[in-house]
């Protein structure tokens, strides 16, 4: 009885040391809408309907009617984040304090490339195709930190390509459509208080799990443009849900001590997990005040509410590492303005809020998300004829986001506050063929 209640304990075990990696498939849900740096300057109000380069292939193919010939447009968005975290009684698996710092900061800078092209094909036909990284993530604590036992590294990475069509239905509207590619790859660790699993020196006698995975998933964007009055367009967009399957990934383990090394539990396995990744909706408007101003505005819905329960399954016979989200469905209002100041120079800003899907009971350290708030400057500048480089900045501010999370039986409760903001620059380069 006693061994049988041993091997229970360790499949327990288990999961919990690799609950906080199945946390991983909410990372992949932190979309990022950097997918152009002209729009970058108004903080993405209007994207649905100011179709002013080819990277309208993502926020409203529609608006690949209003590109003439053929044009390439190429952008990167460094994003700086920034995630500081203030220990507030955390604790360890018993309960008893938990030793360790408050993990630094756990942010850092990324790039987020995008390349679009677009070109007529037919009278009234325009074929572009754009490749992007809708969703993205990473966060990265110190070693020894307080929350070790619930997460020290998650990075997720994606892939889009996404070829679309549009069609000039007359002077008043356009329609258009693509499909997606997306391929996604996901990296997260984290401690395991093999010590306390022993019984014998908790918080002493640390190892540590990763998990690795990689996998595609398929999807299709469509919207509409509408030339209201000579002035005023409307657009609306929508991007589908892509289910993602992580498979051919595994979980790997380290620092494993002797009693516990060979156990089938505790070494290299084969591991699954499958990600869908929300659908998005967006009405948007963009009006020419007169030859020197515009405005813009935008409001964009995400059904993260898909997100009730993300599950990892083994090959080594462990219990599936299943983790509540309870994300719920969120919103996303813009407005911004631009002034042409010279036939060359075109100036932008913008505001916007952007609503969190994590509620305080359902955070974790390895999204520490909250509400933010945008303020954003940028402007185009004409270099010739034929392109057009276009500067943008945005700084967002995050609202201190509470935790009060427990893993357990051996991931301890980790309690306390994170504060973080993010700087955004942006460069892009359109060119007209």
């Amino acid at each position: 009885m006693q061994q049988d209640f041993r091997k229970k304990l360790m499949a327990l075990a288990i999961a919990s040391a690799l609950g906080g990696a199945s946390g991983l498939a909410s990372a992949a849900g932190f979309a990022l809408i950097e997918q152009n740096a002209s729009g970058l300057g108004n903080a993405y109000a209007g994207g649905a309907a100011i179709a002013e380069d080819a990277s309208t292939i993502f926020f409203n193919p529609a608006g690949l009617s209003r590109i003439s010939g053929k044009q390439l447009a190429v952008s990167g968005e460094a994003i700086g984040l920034s995630v500081k975290f203030q220990n507030q009684g955390s604790t360890a698996a018993g309960p008893v304090p938990v030793t360790g710092g408050n993990g630094g900061d756990a942010g850092g800078w990324a790039v987020v490339p995008n390349l679009y092209f677009a070109t007529d094909i037919a009278p009234q036909w325009k074929f572009g195709v754009g490749i992007n990284a809708p969703f993205g993530l990473k966060t990265d604590y110190d070693a020894g930190w307080v929350g070790r036992y619930q997460a020290l590294e998650t990075k997720v990475e994606t892939l889009n390509i996404n070829p679309s069509v549009a069609y000039q239905v007359n002077d008043q509207v356009s329609v258009g459509g693509g499909v997606s590619a997306m391929y996604i790859k996901g990296n997260l660790s984290k401690a395991i208080d093999f010590g306390s699993i022993l019984g014998v020196a908790p918080q002493n006698l640390d190892g540590a799990v990763k998990f690795d995975g990689s996998g595609w998933g398929y999807g299709y964007n469509f919207g509409a443009l509408f030339q209201v009055t000579p002035d005023t367009r409307v657009g609306v967009a929508y991007r589908s849900k892509i289910k993602e399957e992580l498979s051919g990934g595994q979980a790997s383990f380290s620092g494993v001590p002797g009693p516990l090394a060979g156990n089938p539990l505790f070494t290299t396995t084969g591991a699954k997990a499958t990600i869908t990744l929300p659908e998005t909706a967006s009405l948007s408007a963009f009006t020419q005040i007169d030859s020197k101003w515009a405005l813009m505005g935008d409001v964009t819905w995400t059904k993260w509410s898909r997100f009730n329960e993300l599950r990892l399954r083994f090959d080594n016979g462990a219990p599936d590492s299943v983790t509540t989200e309870n994300w719920k469905d969120t919103y996303r209002v813009s407005a911004g303005v631009s002034y042409q100041y010279s036939d060359s120079w075109k100036l932008r800003g913008g505001i916007a809020y952007d609503k969190s899907p994590v509620e305080d009971q359902y955070r974790t350290a390895r999204i520490p998300d909250n509400d933010r708030k945008w303020v954003a400057l940028g402007a185009s500048y004409k270099v010739s004829g034929a392109g057009v480089v276009d500067f943008g900045y945005a700084h967002l501010f995050i609202s201190d986001a509470s935790i009060n999370h427990a893993e357990p039986p051996f991931g301890g409760t980790l309690t306390g506050k994170f504060s973080g903001s993010v700087d955004i620059l942006g460069i892009q380069y359109t060119h007209n063929f």
